[in-house]
């Protein structure tokens, strides 16, 4: 069986991609991540007994780490999932995405160049860097605009933005340049199991569950296109299959919908899932509050690119896959509480310490 080295794999896309690359026999895991605010160890509980899962806490700009990693583990592949995501957090504090998504990518292309060099002949053929990273380093659409394809150009709007198109452009320099055999997909916004609450969908299931207001920025009018996160990990294990070392791919769900109308569709099956106890609609609950700074349009994906030439097609129709996802989160009150109760603590410990809650 080959082995994997996956960054960012407690994460929401990286713990779901390590749970289907196990449990379809794939590969041999090394889950090398820092464990932030957004690595959750309890999402990859069901693999603490799997001899062919391990975590190794760390950070991919240490590169002494890196280098023992790599060279202890031997993988035919890496896998790039870790990086700083949230459009919010980057625009309150854009230096640890710099550090993270630009930095950390380099220090990781860095290690992954010398390992490859250093491999023999036979084993340099399979070698593959799969970068993944997101349809927001092309900017805003209009609702006329054509959907992004792999040869529009670069627009970040916001600094997470800017710092994932710096990293999309090393990994492409490292393959015309060293010749790492890379692969990078740009996907659209993902939903699924196990999604960190402050992002739009758990964010509008489990503020309804807790009785809260439903935030909506602006007039809920923002687009974007919808991906369940199962089907972007059949996506990605297609590209590191078939795809086209040097090229990218990338990988849309085909489901643009505003914020509001993503918002009312979560809402109304909660309404009948779990409905309120006064008998109102959970839909009186939705607020517009104040836009956030440079908030994009819309997105939307041209995947046909990866339909064509490597037969991906989504196995899920949004429908099914929103009330999967709702399922879960229902399904599983004590991971989403234990998150909660992690951050509250957290925000009380940075009061006491004069920090910014």
């Amino acid at each position: 069986m080959e082995r994997w080295l996956v960054t960012g794999g407690a994460g929401f896309i990286g713990s779901n991609f390590i749970l289907a690359a196990r449990r379809e026999k794939r590969a041999e895991i090394l889950n090398l991540d820092r464990l932030t605010y957004a690595g959750n160890t309890a999402n990859l509980e069901s693999l603490e007994s799997d001899p062919g899962y391990r975590l190794l806490p760390g950070d991919i700009a240490d590169r002494d780490l890196v280098r023992k990693a790599l060279a202890d583990f031997s993988p035919a592949a890496v896998f790039h999932f870790a990086a700083e995501s949230h459009v919010d957090r980057s625009i309150e504090g854009p230096a640890i995405f710099l550090r993270t998504n630009v930095e950390g990518t380099f220090s990781l292309l860095e290690e992954s160049r010398r390992y490859f060099d250093a491999l023999p002949s036979n084993e340099k053929g399979r070698f593959r860097f799969l970068h993944v990273s997101t349809d927001e380093v092309f900017g805003s659409l209009s609702p006329s605009d054509p959907p992004f394809n792999e040869r529009t150009p670069y627009a970040p709007n916001s600094p997470y933005a800017a710092s994932k198109a710096a990293s999309d452009h090393f990994v492409r320099a490292w393959f015309h340049t060293y010749g790492l055999p890379v692969l990078t997909t740009n996907c659209s916004n993902n939903y699924g199991p196990f999604q960190f609450p402050e992002k739009l969908v758990p964010t509008a299931i489990l503020s309804a569950l807790k009785g809260k207001d439903v935030p909506v920025y602006g007039d809920g009018m923002n687009i974007r296109d919808w991906l369940f996160v199962e089907d972007h990990c059949q996506a990605l294990f297609r590209v590191h299959e078939r795809g086209v070392p040097g090229e990218t791919y990338n990988v849309g769900g085909g489901n643009e919908r505003t914020n509001l109308q993503m918002v009312s569709a979560l809402l109304t099956l909660l309404d009948k899932k779990r409905p309120r106890p006064d008998g109102l609609s959970h839909l009186e609950r939705i607020r517009f509050v104040p836009d956030r700074p440079g908030h994009d349009r819309r997105y939307a994906i041209d995947g046909s690119r990866l339909r064509r030439e490597l037969s991906w097609t989504p196995a899920h129709a949004f429908d099914q896959a929103l009330e999967k996802t709702v399922d879960w989160y229902l399904d599983n009150e004590a991971w989403w509480k234990a998150l909660a109760s992690r951050h509250e603590a957290g925000t009380r410990q940075g009061l006491i310490a004069g920090g910014r809650p």
